[in-house]
């Protein structure tokens, strides 16, 4: 029963809607999956699923002139009147026999030379030639998940809120949109959801979108996480050898079948076909695929574009009309793949723009985008649902009701909420899924740390969180915790409470107080771990702390696109703190500690601080100029941009409460930006300057740091904010000072066309970083070092040699990159 009601919602997908269907399969009878069919001379037009399945709007009782076009196969045509609807067209195709006989072939060179010379220089005006449009677009994402296991690091994996079978596979992610897109060169953009729909949830909204979709092989390079170099880039040549594959003709054009082979396999190209039109040089069909090595994306397998170009003989260009793109992944030995259908339609390449159709805006959704019933996908959707996909939407959409009723959710949550045998040592969280609240407890595991003030030191709290809407954009949030350190024998308490308002203009108040230890440097250069393990076995106690106790009131809004306010008043009491232990764990003749007073490392009688009350207060504001940003009723999201830095303007205030000589203004600028240089790899840089007025007395916790780090370890992505061999405090200021850092990772450019070693698939990265201060000669750090360090699929390691140049003498040392520590939170 259940097969024959599934077999009737499947056939009324098309039967109720769609006019012309069928299926398109080959001389075996085996379905092809994403034929393109059009009618002739337009573009309306769909595609075939997986399943070999289409469906074509025709209403009218007229002739009909279909093209079935398939990369590989003969194009069909086939004319029909239809006296009735629906009408059932199944057609088969015949592969494609590509021949040499009509090449004459030089034998000093393959004739696929002249072709990609020629379309090299044909690229500029093909590229021109799509200087503006607007078009309809559709498309639909799906990832697929096999062979879960039950437990990740011990950790329980469960079935993905039921989206996996008995046998440990599913559909993990469906959804689709349809939408109205515009283009003008270089760079404006705009693309209007009408429809989204997510699987399971008719609350969501689809984060498919044509310009993360537009994969050009006109351009020099494509971008996906690295930029590839196309095989028509200027450039191409370097990186490319090609041969002629056949010919075949469409009509009365010659195509060329061009096998594209990658001179060294781990530079960032691709591999497969392309085809190319004789005289137009133009592309007719992509085939090419990359690894997961060459985006720099090690969790990926492979990945393959697929692309379709019809002839537009208004416009005497070929044009794209679909794109697929499928990948495979696998890590912790999760093993999936999955596919991203993309359908233009509706060119028009004489758009009327004017200055209001591009706005920083890339991506909007129409009202109720994502409240369309199936009968309007019934009726809009250009390619076929599979069998698989239709019963991932019938089944998540029927128990969807049930998912989010109370039953469903307190027994989701009576199964996670059952605490372990050691939550009392590493935490437990209890969790109200129906009433939108959780309270969490943090336990002393989770963080045990040591340093010379207060010893071994842990901390356990308590957390609650409240929110207001399924998508968690109205929150509050609360938390307390306890911190104790046996040396010092003293347990110290702070809390928070933060309101998050929405996610759209990113309203934020916090309320924080409490007392603490905190590093002299707020930055906190060192971190807890690292300064733990320094200390232990290397006898360098780096981190320099004092006692906080304060009450803080914080502020932060995006007050318009671009401009995103930060606000903070806080009353603080500061007083100096001393070692207490010296405790190590391999103990050598003498203990080298240093003291507590960065100021001066062997004094352990005077602090660096006197205590001492201010009110502190601070206002800063971040600048990104001409932000591009999407948005939906819910959420508004910024787009990074490479074309403009990012401005940071800061103002800080001191006001003592009893001694005026505490009393104190700084201003800071910083401005950073991450330039893509294409396949010549990124470009970083990260500016800062900054005065004091009426510093000259200030307490040494106000001064101005710089992040130094001397424990040969780095945890960031790159260095653009750090001295990798300076002192933590020796460069200290309360005067004027400005600081500079460089890095350039050249992404395989240098080190992937060296034989041998471009098997490893590393990168070559160069540094500089500069430092000027006005009671001090300037200090400088150049450095070289390899990234992209790692085993098999996790590549989290760097390994740099750094120099530094200060006061007529120069030091060196190797930096040993942890970057997996920063992604922990380490």
């Amino acid at each position: 029963m259940k097969k024959i009601l599934f077999a009737f919602l499947f056939l009324s997908t098309y039967l109720l809607h769609a006019q012309i269907i069928g299926k398109v399969t080959d001389t075996k009878g085996q379905p092809l999956p994403y034929v393109n069919i059009y009618l002739q001379n337009s573009y309306i037009g769909t595609t075939t699923n997986d399943d070999g399945n289409y469906s074509l709007n025709a209403s009218e009782k007229n002739e009909y002139i279909i093209i079935f076009q398939f990369l590989g196969y003969k194009t069909l045509t086939k004319t029909i009147s239809p006296t009735s609807f629906p009408f059932i067209l199944n057609v088969s195709l015949e592969e494609e026999t590509t021949s040499l006989d009509e090449v004459v072939v030089n034998t000093s060179e393959d004739p696929a030379y002249r072709i990609i010379r020629k379309t090299i220089a044909q690229r500029k005006e093909n590229l021109d030639k799509l200087s503006e449009y607007k078009a309809d677009f559709y498309s639909r994402g799906l990832w697929h998940v096999k062979d879960v296991p039950e437990k990740i690091m011990g950790q329980e994996v469960g079935d993905f809120d039921g989206m996996l079978d008995s046998t440990r596979t599913g559909i993990i992610y469906l959804s689709e949109t349809i939408s109205e897109i515009a283009y003008q060169k270089p760079d404006k953009f705009t693309e209007k959801i009408i429809a989204s729909k997510v699987s399971g949830n008719d609350n969501g909204f689809s984060f498919n979108s044509a310009q993360s979709a537009n994969i050009s092989f006109y351009e020099n390079t494509v971008e996906l996480n690295a930029a590839l170099v196309s095989p028509i880039a200027n450039n191409a040549f370097s990186y490319y050898n090609y041969k002629l594959d056949g010919v075949f003709y469409e009509g009365p054009k010659l195509i060329n079948k061009i096998k594209v082979i990658p001179k060294r396999p781990n530079d960032r190209i691709w591999n497969g076909y392309l085809y190319i039109v004789e005289d137009d040089w133009q592309l007719y069909g992509v085939e090419l695929s990359t690894t997961g090595s060459a985006i720099q994306v090690p969790f990926v397998s492979n990945l393959m574009v697929k692309q379709n170009y019809k002839f537009d003989s208004n416009n005497d260009f070929w044009v794209k009309i679909s794109q697929t793109v499928d990948f495979g992944f696998g890590a912790f030995g999760v093993t999936g793949d999955g596919r991203f259908i993309a359908v233009y339609s509706n060119y028009n390449f004489k758009p009327e723009f004017n200055k209001k159709s591009f706005t920083n805006e890339v991506l909007s959704f129409k009202p109720e985008a994502n409240k369309k019933d199936s009968l309007f996908w019934k009726g809009s959707r250009p390619v076929p649902l599979t069998d698989e996909e239709l019963k991932d939407y019938i089944k998540k959409d029927s128990i969807q009701t049930l998912r989010n009723s109370k039953p469903y959710l307190d027994s989701l949550d009576a199964k996670s909420n059952k605490p372990g045998f050691l939550s009392p040592l590493t935490g437990y969280t209890f969790k109200n899924s129906f009433e939108k609240w959780s309270v969490g407890y943090e336990g002393p595991l989770q963080s045990i740390n040591f340093n010379t003030v207060q010893g071994w030191n842990s901390k356990a709290g308590l957390t609650f969180n409240k929110w207001y809407d399924d998508n968690q954009t109205n929150t509050l949030s609360a938390a307390v915790s306890a911190d104790y350190g046996i040396a010092e024998d003293r347990l110290r308490f702070t809390a928070n409470i933060i309101r998050n308002f929405n996610w759209t203009n990113k309203l934020r108040l916090s309320l924080s107080g409490g007392s603490k230890v905190a590093q002299f440097n707020d930055t906190e250069p060192i971190s807890p771990l690292i300064n733990t393990f320094a200390t232990l076995f290397f006898e360098r106690n780096y981190m320099k702390l004092y006692e906080l106790n304060f009450g803080r009131i914080g502020y932060s809004q995006e007050v318009f696109n671009g401009l995103h306010l930060y606000a903070a008043v806080a009353y603080e009491n500061r007083k100096p703190l001393f070692n207490n232990t010296d405790y190590v764990t391999i103990p050598f003749d003498d203990v080298r500690y240093t003291s507590n007073n960065p100021l001066a490392p062997n004094d352990f009688s005077n602090a660096a601080i006197t205590e001492h009350n201010i009110v502190k207060s601070k206002v800063r504001a971040r600048i990104n100029f001409a932000q591009k940003y999407f948005s939906n009723p819910d959420m508004k999201f910024n787009i990074g941009d490479d074309k403009y830095p990012e401005l940071n303007l800061s103002l800080e205030n001191g006001t003592a409460i009893t001694e005026s000589q505490y009393d104190y203004t700084q201003f800071e600028a910083s401005l950073n930006q991450s330039i893509s240089l294409g396949n010549k790899g990124q470009f970083y840089y990260n500016l800062k300057g900054g005065t004091f007025a009426n510093g000259e007395g200030i307490s040494f916790i106000d001064y101005k740091h710089f992040n130094g780090n001397q424990t040969r370890v780095g945890t960031s992505p790159n260095y653009t904010n750090v001295f990798n061999l300076m002192p933590y405090y020796q460069f200290s200021t309360n005067k004027s000072y400005f600081e500079g850092h460089l890095e350039h990772d050249f992404r395989g450019w240098i080190l992937g066309k060296i034989p041998g070693i471009n098997q490893l698939n590393l990168n070559l990265v160069a540094g500089a970083h500069f430092l000027s201060t006005e009671e001090r000669k300037p200090y400088s750090e150049f450095s070289v070092g390899i990234d992209n360090l790692g085993f098999g699929k996790f590549r989290l390691l760097r390994v740099d040699y750094v120099r530094s140049y200060y006061n007529g003498g120069s030091d060196g040392a190797f930096i040993f990159g942890l970057k997996f520590l920063d992604l922990l939170g380490l």
